[in-house]
């Protein structure tokens, strides 16, 4: 299965048509999907969220925040979102990226001077960029059992752990290997090049203007009525997990926020979409929000999880930056990231085509929900709830499907601008007898039908005719003239 460019398809101008918010019957269908399994799973408290065109239509908390005051779960809980937090992370690169103050493809000992005096594998070794960091490709073991645990270590000792280097699985730039090390060192750059620690960067430049006031890495000063404390599941009851303060891995994991807070940061990011002229409204360009779904790198195919459904489905996936992209047989193309940190466990899902994102947070040790986020997913869509954002018809596009028609009309290829190819690849006598047999097979036709945008530049249409259907395909050349180099018509069959 090949991924498909998200960055590409994503960005292509759009028709924003707000979807409509999910009833009440699909809302309780939705709840059952979350409640089951949050009991099955063992987890203390969820909450989830659905977010359509800038709005969070549904959110409610499920369980208790903790066990032993038996508080409910409500949209305004806290909880620790883990890996959710290299997102932050990665857009914080970006926005310094825009303002000229790092390059993603220099070293990253340029901003981590740590880093100079560090081994490589071989010889031929290129040295670690920041990119490479952003991606997951710097060569570094997966280091999930070890990096969770790593959140508390100070800044000082994360300073002298980078002095004395790490080992690398293989040379930089081989593969994708997922890296908590990796973005706490992106923290360092952030901090580094902006002149302020990490937190206070993003929570500065990022949280703040997206109104995230109760969103914070130190989890300690946060308001104790407010917290969703973390659990383990363990000879069959539930075991409190130590809260971890603030730390050097704080960029890997360390985030805490509401669903009211989570959604602000959802509705943030999918109003990147579609690409568009106007005034930018953000804290980070529309563009750079964009960025972050793109050159998903090594790309991986495989089987769905049966748990999300038993029917198979082929899956493809790719790492960009902070996020996975996801060509899923069923749902098409989302973004991705899961959490997992000891007494939480998170999951969220954009479908910047849609304008839909959903999300749910959990206070179980590695409790991620991403099944009941699927699925809930999957329950829209077959509710007809998840409609793709119409696309917009470009003028040079009306004008190659008004040529197609007239070429149709005429039963003349030249009825057309037409690039250079067209009639090297058929002469007009051929075009004429293609055209010919068609319109036998199929009668009259109106031709009323609007074009179907596939780009702003090419599209594709079918017709309604007297004894048949036509399918066709209209591509402009790439030449500043509007002229044709594929135009199709073909008797539709059963």
């Amino acid at each position: 299965m090949k991924l498909r460019s998200i960055a590409f398809l994503l960005a292509l101008a759009c028709t924003p048509a707000a979807a409509a918010p999910p009833g009440a019957a699909l809302l309780a269908k939705v709840h059952k999907i979350f409640d089951d399994w949050r009991l099955t799973a063992h987890a203390p408290g969820v909450v989830y969220g659905i977010v359509m065109d800038g709005k969070l239509v549904a959110v409610e908390g499920l369980g208790v925040q903790d066990v032993k005051s038996a508080s409910p779960v409500t949209a305004d809980s806290l909880f620790r979102i883990a890996s959710m937090s290299k997102a932050f992370t990665a857009l914080a690169i970006l926005k310094l990226r825009d303002g000229g103050k790092l390059a993603l493809d220099a070293p990253a000992e340029t901003y981590i001077p740590e880093l100079k005096s560090w081994s490589y594998p071989t010889s031929d070794s290129p040295k670690i960029t920041v990119r490479n960091l952003l991606t997951h490709s710097a060569g570094f073991v997966e280091d999930n059992p070890w990096g969770d645990r790593q959140q508390v270590m100070p800044e000082e000792d994360f300073t002298k752990f980078l002095r004395a280097g790490v080992p690398l699985a293989r040379p930089p730039g081989m593969a994708m290997e997922y890296s908590n090390l990796g973005f706490a060192m992106l923290g360092r750059i952030v901090g580094n090049v902006s002149g302020i620690r990490y937190q206070d960067y993003i929570k500065q430049q990022i949280m703040v203007p997206l109104g995230m006031t109760s969103t914070t890495y130190d989890v300690l000063a946060s308001p104790a009525a407010k917290r969703s404390i973390g659990y383990r599941w363990q000879d069959n009851g539930w075991v409190r997990e130590p809260d971890m303060k603030d730390g050097a891995f704080g960029a890997m994991g360390g985030v805490e926020t509401s669903a009211n807070d989570y959604a602000r940061w959802v509705s943030f990011l999918l109003a990147a979409w579609p690409a568009r002229d106007g005034a930018e409204s953000g804290p980070v360009r529309r563009a750079t929000v964009r960025e972050i779904v793109s050159g998903a790198n090594f790309v991986q195919a495989g089987m769905r999880n049966p748990a999300i459904d038993p029917a198979p489905c082929r899956q493809a996936r790719g790492y960009a930056m902070g996020w996975f992209s996801v060509d899923d047989c069923d749902l098409g193309l989302f973004v991705t990231h899961s959490g997992g940190y000891p007494g939480y466990g998170s999951y969220v899902m954009l479908m910047p085509s849609k304008g839909v994102g959903l999300f749910a947070l959990s206070s179980r040790t590695y409790g991620s929900p991403e099944v009941p986020v699927l699925r809930a997913a999957l329950a829209l869509k077959a509710a007809d709830a998840l409609p793709d954002r119409e696309m917009a018809v470009s003028a040079g596009l009306a004008a190659a499907y008004s040529a197609a028609k007239a070429v149709w009309r005429a039963v003349d290829i030249t009825a057309a601008p037409l690039a250079n190819n067209m009639l090297m690849d058929h002469d007009a006598a051929a075009w004429k007898k293609l055209i010919g047999d068609v319109k036998t097979e199929v009668g009259d036709c109106p031709a009323t039908e609007p074009v179907q945008p596939v780009s702003a530049m090419e599209g594709r249409f079918s017709w309604r005719c007297a004894h048949g259907r036509v399918e066709g395909r209209v591509q402009r050349a790439p030449v500043p003239q509007m002229a044709i180099q594929r135009l199709t018509y073909t008797a539709a069959t059963p």
